[in-house]
């Protein structure tokens, strides 16, 4: 932990803590829900559905590694057991037991409109407190409206590929 690091902080770095680690949870959650529903994924646009999952999941683990890092930085540990992200997690995890496309992108798109609520929620907390934190989550922020907008921009596609048969 660095002493000036911590020092720029004006807010209650356990408190601050907490919210990273969730965040990291989600994360990883986020980052098994896109893995496993690229592997079991079927039905039209299969492929393009599954190289956009495929790609969002390597994104997610950076997210994780990012917030892993100032997790560190801070002074904390990151949550250790896998079991605990359910506990601490804010947008859960949506199993893919339906592998069905058009139901992936429905309930990734859930995932990353729960992930923008809270990077929002983070960055309006950090945002005179704890710049560094701030740009963590305003970098995080601007992938995960991205994502959102490739997977409704492929649902709308498949929609519209289904309602013209």
């Amino acid at each position: 932990m660095g002493t000036k690091g911590t020092e720029i902080v004006s807010m209650d770095v356990n408190e601050l803590l907490e919210l990273l680690n969730k965040a990291y949870c989600d994360e990883w959650l986020a980052y098994y829900q896109y893995w496993l529903g690229a592997k079991v994924c079927k039905g039209p646009m299969k492929d393009a559905v599954i190289a956009e999952l495929e790609q969002h999941a390597t994104e997610e683990l950076g997210h994780a590694l990012l917030l892993t890092n100032r997790i560190i930085q801070l002074g904390g540990t990151p949550i250790t057991t896998p079991k605990d992200w359910y506990t601490w997690t804010n947008c859960g995890y949506d199993a893919p037991d339906d592998p069905y496309v058009g139901t992936l992108l429905e309930q990734n798109i859930k995932g990353e409109q729960c992930a923008i609520g809270v990077y929002k929620k983070l960055m309006d907390i950090t945002q005179t407190a704890d710049p560094v934190t701030y740009n963590i989550a305003l970098q995080i922020i601007e992938q995960e409206v991205e994502h959102e907008e490739d997977l409704q921009a492929l649902k709308e596609d498949l929609e519209l590929m289904v309602s013209r048969k």
